[in-house]
């Protein structure tokens, strides 16, 4: 038997064709696609995670539980100013339209009235556990004709960066 160099003519020989010129296999723009598909997804994930948990307060907030809670009556009851208590409030509960409506009720409490003047007892606080606490007191409206009304108030206060009015009830 005579061996013939490769390549020479013998038993015909398939020859695998060249991939046509501009065409990339799919499987590598199928890997790339997914891969940039997973780095969009977890950026995303990781971002909204990021806004979520991180310490959305903004300023120092009170240096004591009590001392919030009276510069949020403060804000309420005397300078019936909305954006000031909304300063006091913690950003879970921030809602501009209820603090709105309570200082808009304050104030009609004023127009209704003669001379209402408003006061409350030391804000006390009644439990705190680590960077949540409960503060109460009674807030009393007292009238130039001698009307009086109270009403016990039950505050919900956290710390974040300083501490910060979340709930009353």
């Amino acid at each position: 038997m005579s061996h013939a160099p490769i390549g020479a003519a013998g038993p015909a020989q398939h020859a695998a064709a060249p991939p046509p010129v501009g065409r990339r296999p799919r499987g590598r723009l199928i890997a790339s696609l997914a891969l940039v598909a997973a780095l969009l997804l977890c950026g995303g994930g990781g971002t909204a995670a990021f806004l979520t948990l991180r310490n959305t307060e903004d300023g120092t907030g009170a240096t004591e539980p009590a001392v919030a809670v009276d510069d949020f009556l403060t804000a309420v009851y005397q300078q019936r100013s909305v954006s000031r208590a909304t300063a006091l409030v913690c950003s879970s509960s921030r809602d501009e339209k209820r603090i709105a409506a309570k200082v808009a009720e304050v104030q009609r409490y004023v127009d209704t009235y003669r001379e209402p003047r408003f006061r409350w007892t030391t804000p006390k606080v009644d439990n705190e556990t680590g960077d949540r606490a409960t503060v109460t007191t009674k807030v009393t409206v007292t009238t130039a004709d001698e009307r009086v009304a109270d009403q016990d108030l039950r505050f919900t206060v956290v710390r974040k960066t300083g501490w910060w009015v979340c709930e009353v009830g």
